[in-house]
C-alpha cells in the first residue's frame, strides 16, 4: 500500500539531518500529494519527479537502487528493522568507500568525490 504519512514521516525526518539541493522522487501518489511537496517546498529543496513509465530518467539512482537490492537486501533477507539499518549502513559504507566502477576508471565513488588518495 502507498502511505503518504510514511513516506511524510519519513521525509520530515530525513530534513531534520539536512535540507538536499534537489529531492528525486517517482510520480507515486504519496510523492506527489500536496502534504508532501508542500513540505519539500517550504524546506527549500527543489522538487524533481522521473517521467510516469520513465525508469531510465534517473539512471544513476535506478542502478544505485539495484545493486542495493541484489548484493544486500535479497540475498540477506533481513526481517528485523534494526537488521536493516545496520545491513544498509555497512552496505553504503562498502558501496562508497571500497567498491570500485568501470564508470568511474575503476575508482569508489569516495576517491572520485574528494580525490584519489
Amino acid at each position: 500500500m502507498l502511505d503518504t504519512e510514511f513516506c511524510l514521516e519519513a521525509l520530515e525526518r530525513a530534513l531534520s539531518k539536512g535540507v538536499p539541493e534537489i529531492f528525486n522522487t517517482d510520480q507515486g501518489v504519496q510523492f506527489t500529494s500536496n502534504r508532501f511537496t508542500s513540505v519539500l517546498e517550504e524546506s527549500g529543496a527543489r522538487i524533481s519527479m522521473d517521467g510516469k513509465g520513465r525508469a531510465f530518467d534517473n539512471i544513476m539512482i535506478e542502478r544505485l537502487w539495484r545493486s542495493v537490492k541484489y548484493e544486500d537486501i535479497y540475498p540477506k533477507g533481513y526481517e528485523h528493522l534494526p537488521e536493516v539499518k545496520q545491513g544498509l549502513k555497512t552496505y553504503f559504507s562498502f558501496y562508497n568507500e571500497n567498491r570500485p566502477y568501470q564508470g568511474l576508471q575503476y575508482q569508489t565513488p569516495m576517491e572520485v568525490h574528494h580525490g584519489s588518495q
